[in-house]
């Protein structure tokens, strides 16, 4: 594996952006877009100051991250209802369903922001939650203030700033199968004015799953993330920040093997050639915010490099028949423009405007060694968006408030594609493909909400949302056909509530939902040639989800989520002899359910604290493909934490997937058959932290 020296990252072209949000004091905790984290509000920059537009949203705050030894977003499937992010193979595949919506391949149908920065690729998804401040998931469409990408709905971190938290924290850990993490994070205001950040982490994973072949891990990784931040109030209205992360993993993660659709059995995992994904990630960004008398104007400027190599045993056999490599190089740079009201009037509101301009170059060589020939691919393609938005939201009678929002979104992609065929044995060289293309689309994405509350704080809502994600082109193509694909469109229904009961030690929030999605994009795997995106007609999505959290003593949470979905295609005619219309959508879980119980004992005996956490999560079934032959049927996973602390110190012992339930992460169905991944089977570890 590749080192880097902490904080060298500084020294790529810096993105330029984080949040620095609206923070004022608060002792209740926000349903809506707002975060509270120890008596501080952490308030997203396109919500107003009293928020009147209701959303259908989870938080997940730094006190669960930790209990629960949650050290990657996957790990909040079925905890969040609805809420599907698989967890199989290598940082390249991080598909994210949210309410059945999602895409497997590039691209995303969810949004994705830390710290306000944009991330438009899943490869680029998993980031380092030790100094996370709050996860929130955001379901439905989120088009109308956050564009193309959050057909589904969103993702927004927040980290730890120094006017949150200030001190040193190192964390060292261990755990079976030789997996090893350690952290350090130090965060300090040096005046009142200025403050700062720096972290880093090292993650070692010895894997899980052997191939036979060779005897060696298929899914070993080493990966490490750096970040800095610098704070700054130069007068009382001002708030800057600039920060920069650092990404960079090793891994292996291709841990297929054939799977018997009739049997139900899987094979051995055994392929002869090494297989792995290498991922570089560098994000920094700049923030600027002023407040106003009765408005707040924010700029958000972020650039974000990536650099990708993959090289795959694509048969998953002993058989040579194809082997892939591929690389990727691609830099975006984003600017936003926002201004809002931050006053008590009964109109709120809030406009913008966006630019993105994203460069993307990638080669493939799909190598058939049997043979002695392939295929060679090369794809330049420059992309630029343009979006302004305005919402409006207004209290019309106490409690009764209604708002509509509105949104246009231009963009322009240039796609220039080149394709070899190759032979070693005459070492000849003969073009086979070659397009250069353009492809423009315009979009409008509106909302509609209705909200009451009321003076105890419990509320109703409904909404009406449309969400879109953009066309594009195919990296991989088979017939000239399959060149480009066209965008997907989605309204969105729903009718939710929020409750607070027995004095508020219980909250419940529950919603009804109904989307229908049209022109879906659909992905499908072609051995020797790669993965293409095609259109796959109409289908809708209709659900419910329940949250339930309670706090009957002194020092036990308990919270209970729960995700119903049936997702199916209203028509679906993939060729003439294969219609699908009927099936029920690939990756969508039916049911999730996710139950946290965590109890804290403070001074108990020599102890300074005591904390003990059990979760179970749950969901299923799945079915795998859109011709719903394999699917995984409902299961659940159970994992355990106890802390015990004194002093500067605190160690911990958990284990995950208690039971060691057998699941498939996986099903794959391509060209030349069906493959599948295990879930991860029975973990157990233990992690020594120190803070000062």
């Amino acid at each position: 594996m590749k080192v880097y020296l902490p904080f060298a990252f500084l020294f790529f072209p810096a993105p330029l952006l984080a949040v620095n949000a609206d923070l004022e004091k608060s002792n209740t905790e926000k349903v809506d877009s707002t975060i509270t984290l120890q008596g501080v509000v952490i308030q997203d920059f396109r919500v107003n100051k009293h928020n009147l537009v209701p959303v259908s949203g989870t938080i997940i705050g730094r006190n669960q991250i930790v209990n629960t030894e949650t050290n990657s977003i996957k790990e909040l499937s079925a905890v969040i209802p609805n809420f599907f992010m698989p967890d199989y193979g290598p940082r390249t595949t991080a598909p994210i369903y949210i309410r059945g919506v999602g895409i497997k391949s590039d691209g995303t149908a969810a949004a994705f922001y830390v710290d306000g920065v944009p991330y438009y690729e899943p490869i680029t998804f998993e980031t380092d939650l030790s100094d996370i401040a709050s996860i929130e998931v955001l379901r439905g469409p989120q088009g109308t203030l956050f564009g193309r990408n959050s057909l589904g709905g969103l993702i927004n971190i927040h980290t730890l700033t120094p006017f949150d938290w200030q001190g040193t924290k190192i964390n060292v850990g261990y755990g079976n199968y030789n997996d090893f993490r350690t952290s350090g994070s130090a965060s300090y205001l040096l005046s009142k004015t200025f403050g700062l950040t720096a972290g880093a982490t090292y993650h070692h994973a010895g894997g899980y799953f052997k191939n036979k072949y060779d005897g060696k891990h298929t899914d070993q990784m080493d990966e490490t993330e750096e970040h800095v931040g610098f704070f700054w109030h130069p007068a009382e209205r001002w708030a800057l920040s600039l920060t920069s992360r650092l990404a960079y993993s090793d891994q292996g993660g291709y841990s297929y093997s054939p799977y018997d659709t009739d049997a139900k059995t899987l094979s051995d995992i055994d392929y002869n050639r090494p297989s792995g994904f290498r991922r570089l990630v560098s994000t920094s960004a700049l923030a600027a915010e002023y407040t106003g008398k009765g408005f707040t104007l924010s700029s958000h400027t972020s650039y974000q490099y990536l650099k990708s190599h993959q090289y795959v045993d694509q048969d998953y056999t002993e058989a040579d028949k194809t082997y892939l490599l591929g690389d990727r190089h691609q830099s975006v740079v984003s600017e936003e423009l926002t201004a809002k009201s931050n006053t008590d009037s009964r109109y709120q509101w809030v406009t913008g405007v966006f630019g993105m301009y994203e460069h993307t170059k990638r080669a493939t060589n799909n190598n058939k060694p049997s043979t002695e020939s392939g295929s060679l691919a090369f794809y330049h393609e420059p992309t630029s968006s343009f979006a302004i938005y305005h919402q409006s939201s207004y209290n019309v009678w106490r409690g009764l408030s209604l708002a509509a929002g509105l949104r246009f979104d231009y963009e322009h992609t240039h796609s220039r594609y080149t394709r070899f065929s190759y032979s070693e044995k005459t070492g000849t060289t003969k073009q086979t493909n070659d397009f250069d293309k353009t492809l423009d689309s315009r979009q409008l994405t509106p909302k509609f909400a209705v909200q009451y509350l009321t003076t105890a704080g419990n509320k109703y809502y409904a909404t009406v949302s449309r969400g879109y994600k953009a066309g594009g082109f195919n990296r991989s193509i088979a017939s000239e056909d399959e060149q480009k694909y066209d965008p997907e469109y989605s309204w969105n229904y729903e009718v939710g509530t929020h409750l607070n009961l027995i004095g508020d030690k219980l909250t419940l929030d529950a919603d009804l939902y109904y989307i229908d999605w049209k022109h879906m994009q659909l992905t499908y795997t072609y051995v020797g040639i790669g993965t293409i995106t095609t259109n796959a007609g109409h289908a809708d999505s209709k659900g419910a989800e329940l949250s339930l959290n309670a706090r009957p003593v002194q020092g036990l949470d308990l919270s209970l989520n729960y995700g119903y979905t049936y997702a199916r295609f209203l028509s679906y005619h993939k060729s003439d002899k294969l219609d699908y219309t009927g099936n029920r959508l690939p990756m969508v879980p039916q049911n999730t359910l996710g139950f946290n119980a965590n109890y804290t004992k403070e001074h108990l005996g020599w102890l300074d604290k005591l904390m003990v956490n059990f979760n179970v999560n749950a969901l299923g079934k799945i079915y795998w493909a859109e011709d719903n032959v394999v699917k995984q049927p409902f299961y659940a996973v159970a994992n355990a934490k106890v802390a015990f602390t004194k002093s500067l110190f605190t160690w911990s012992v958990w284990a995950k997937n208690l039971t060691s339930t057998d699941y498939l992460a996986n099903v794959m169905t391509v060209s030349t058959g069906t493959y599948a991944q295990k879930g991860k089977p029975f973990t157990i570890g233990t992690t020594l932290s120190v803070e000062f």
